[in-house]
């Protein structure tokens, strides 16, 4: 089968096509004909050399995949560790699901990890709630375009920040009440204005220290803050009295290094609370561009840029 290897020399990633032999799954695996793979920003660290995939997986890049099961043919997604950009994928069994009705199967691949990112972190960690204030940070990601979906369909009003002028719009179509364009408006000012005072309940925050200070003064009593990246810093100063007094949670949460078995829980109820709601056209994808694998690295490229609105998928066509 044919894998990506991607690297990034003088700051420009380079992709190429490499064979190996297909996976043989191992006890309680199943084997993936990939369709489409997403591309995360964690697919950049660990190129980078900063994220490593867990011990015993694949050193593949690649966090998520649409396809169809090898045995039965039966279109699905999975939610993986490495292993996604290539043709074929050994998955752990609990870590699949059937792709949702009306979303095509390329579509899909832009499915597991952003969407159960923002359902990890907003409804298990983040304890979300109808009526609730939600802020999410990097809205216009795979993860923010989906959390923001999450948070209204709970019920939750959103507001959500982006470093662009231009993909202000997609927040709103997301469902975003409150969509602020960092680079021209504090966003912790204006989600005071709209809403008051300590209103937000929950913030999904992949920006880190640059950005704590503002969460905090936002939270409501007893609120939470669930960091999920540091692109903003990894070291912060934390007024803790401020912290104590509004009896506050700052939670720390990465998806990837969970177990098998605590993974393959979570997904039983995504499957069974989110991806129903796909086929039900309450929930979508947000699709940036798909390219084929021989066009990788331009995919890279852009995300690294910061110019993707949403997922960037590539395609694994044969003929």
């Amino acid at each position: 089968m044919k894998y990506l290897h991607v690297s990034e020399p003088q700051g420009r990633y380079v992709a190429s096509l490499r064979e190996m032999a297909v996976p043989i799954p191992g006890p309680g695996e199943i084997l993936i004909r990939v369709t489409a793979s997403g591309l995360n920003r964690a697919d950049l660290s660990q190129i980078a050399g900063r994220y490593p995939p867990p011990p015993g997986e694949s050193d593949i890049v690649g966090l998520e995949v649409s396809g169809t099961r090898d045995d039965t043919g039966e279109p699905v997604c999975a939610l993986l560790a490495g292993g996604g950009h290539a043709e074929y994928v050994a998955a752990p069994e609990g870590q699949v699901f059937p792709a949702p009705a009306g979303v095509d199967l390329v579509s899909a691949a832009a499915i597991p990890e952003a969407f159960l990112t923002a359902f990890v972190n907003l409804v298990v960690e983040g304890g979300l709630a109808r009526d609730s204030g939600v802020l999410v940070h990097g809205g216009a990601s795979g993860v923010g375009l989906a959390a923001i979906q999450i948070a209204k369909l709970a019920g939750a009003k959103v507001a959500a920040t982006t470093r662009s002028a231009g993909k202000v719009a997609a927040l709103q179509r997301a469902g975003a009440d409150v969509a602020i364009d960092t680079t021209q408006h504090d966003p912790v000012a204006e989600i005071e204005a709209r809403w008051g005072r300590d209103a937000v309940a929950a913030v999904l925050d992949p920006v880190g220290a640059s950005s704590l200070a503002g969460d905090l003064r936002l939270l409501a009593t007893g609120g939470r803050i669930v960091i999920i990246a540091t692109m903003g810093g990894a070291r912060a100063d934390v007024d803790l009295a401020l912290l104590m007094r509004k009896r506050a949670r700052i939670v720390g949460s990465t998806l990837r290094s969970r177990s098998r078995a605590e993974k393959a829980t979570l997904v039983a109820r995504f499957r069974e609370e989110i991806v129903p709601e796909f086929a039900a056209g309450r929930l979508r994808v947000t699709v940036d561009a798909v390219v084929p694998a021989e066009r990788a690295a331009e995919a890279f490229q852009r995300m690294r840029e910061n110019r993707n609105v949403g997922k960037m998928l590539i395609a694994w066509g044969r003929s």
